[in-house]
């Protein structure tokens, strides 16, 4: 039996998965969400299950928010590897320990942010591994991931106001000084966003902005940060694409995922400018209203 997804789902799944995974309003949260409020059917009944077609063409959907990702980032991935080719040039020269000594003034600048990019990727890929079938099958549903997706609002809210208690005039950390410690720290956040309904990109944004970044410094190394965990997360289930689960899905993923890239590259370049000046509270405000809304909704 084939799969049933329309060329118009794709599309519209596809827009909608590349626009709200960078906006911090859960594209998880809306990819469950939103086959519910239009009532369709197909993607809903197959949402939890363990094996479907559903969530192979949702694999398709984050590689290709991953490629716009990097096509948006690709001169500071370049810049970022060129700094791992310096440091390993140096390393040969200085010795191995110089590349894990994040405090050594010997550290490539670039090569720094890589390794503190990498460092933070951790935490979430093991917790992902081990978790993230079972959150989906049990959390996959639209009266679940409409609490969720409250909470994200109160999320994002309470990290502006405790970003705000800091004071006008506090001192705020650069990326080029932020420590391990601190990396590890907004990393692990994005295991939050393994329930549908929390943001990847707004409890990162939070986690940064409460260990002391800007709201620029924090949206872009969230950014960064989710980048190689989205890619690899949909590489290493594309196989599945490719076997029975994919049959009368492949043409329409792809065209989703074109979508999603396209989509993710003119929203990062949207937030990339809005966080220069603004913050995440229309952001909160809209994830309380939606949230509430769908819990009424689906209760």
């Amino acid at each position: 039996m084939f799969a049933s997804l329309t060329y118009l789902q794709a599309v519209i799944m596809g827009l909608v998965q590349g626009v709200t995974e960078l906006f911090p309003v859960s594209s998880l949260g809306h990819g469950v969400l939103l086959p519910g409020l239009l009532g369709w059917h197909n993607l809903v009944s197959s949402q939890s299950q363990a094996q479907s077609f559903f969530l192979v063409f949702l694999v398709g959907l984050h590689v290709g928010t991953a490629i716009g990702l990097i096509i948006f980032y690709r001169a500071t991935w370049v810049k970022l590897f060129r700094g791992l080719g310096r440091q390993l040039a140096g390393g040969r020269r200085d010795g191995a320990s110089t590349l894990w000594r994040v405090s050594s003034p010997k550290m490539d600048r670039d090569y720094r942010l890589l390794f503190l990019l990498a460092l933070g990727s951790i935490p979430v890929g093991i917790v992902g591994v081990v978790a993230e079938k079972p959150l989906r099958e049990l959390f996959a549903k639209p009266l679940a991931a409409a609490i969720f997706l409250t909470l994200n609002g109160l999320i994002l809210i309470l990290g502006e106001r405790m970003r705000t208690s800091r004071g006008r005039h506090a001192r705020y950390e650069k990326l080029d000084s932020f420590t391990p410690r601190n990396a590890i720290a907004v990393g692990s956040a994005q295991i939050f966003a393994l329930f549908a309904g929390i943001s990847r990109s707004g409890v990162t944004m939070v986690a940064g902005l409460t260990r002391g970044l800007d709201h620029e410094d924090a949206a872009n190394f969230s950014f960064l940060l989710a980048t190689p965990v989205i890619l690899l997360a949909g590489l290493y289930k594309l196989p599945s694409l490719l076997g029975h689960l994919g049959q009368g899905v492949r043409s329409q993923t792809l065209v989703g995922a074109v979508c999603a890239g396209v989509a993710a590259y003119v929203a990062v370049r949207f937030l990339t400018r809005w966080f220069t000046t603004r913050t995440l509270t229309p952001f909160g405000i809209y994830c309380l209203v939606a949230g509430l809304a769908c819990v009424v909704r689906f209760a």
